[in-house]
């Protein structure tokens, strides 16, 4: 029954950032019908088109896993479980969103366009 708290607790949490993340979603599509009535057109959302975006989040992220990591290390520590260098399984809560962030940052390296450089100064161009 000790138990019980901090798992409802975790799970109210998480419904709490799913609702309000479905709450969000509701009010724009509202705000898009309610636009399209009165015969406005909608913004164009560029919805991160150059990769910005997936950049932004990917620092954020990896930056929360990071800050998880270095604050959950010391819990091996202190419960006395022989884990090596108090590195139990408990770190996943830093490590998941870590490596998840990383990828995000991968994905921006790997698929941004290259510019052309426009020097202008090659002969062969002209």
């Amino acid at each position: 029954m000790d138990d019980f708290i901090p798992c409802a607790g975790g799970l109210g949490f998480l419904t709490l950032i799913l609702a309000f993340i479905v709450l969000m979603r509701y009010l724009s599509y509202k705000e898009t019908l309610s636009l399209a009535d009165k015969g406005f057109m909608p913004s164009a959302r560029s919805n991160g088109k150059s990769g910005k975006a997936t950049l932004i989040w990917g620092i954020i992220i990896t930056a929360i896993g990071l800050a998880l990591i270095i604050g959950l290390w010391p819990l091996g520590a202190m419960l006395s479980v022989n884990v090596p260098f108090g590195f139990g399984p408990w770190m996943l809560t830093g490590l998941i969103p870590t490596f998840f962030g990383l990828a995000l940052i991968l994905i921006y390296v790997l698929t941004r366009e290259s510019k052309p450089k426009s020097g202008g100064d090659d002969p062969a161009e002209k």
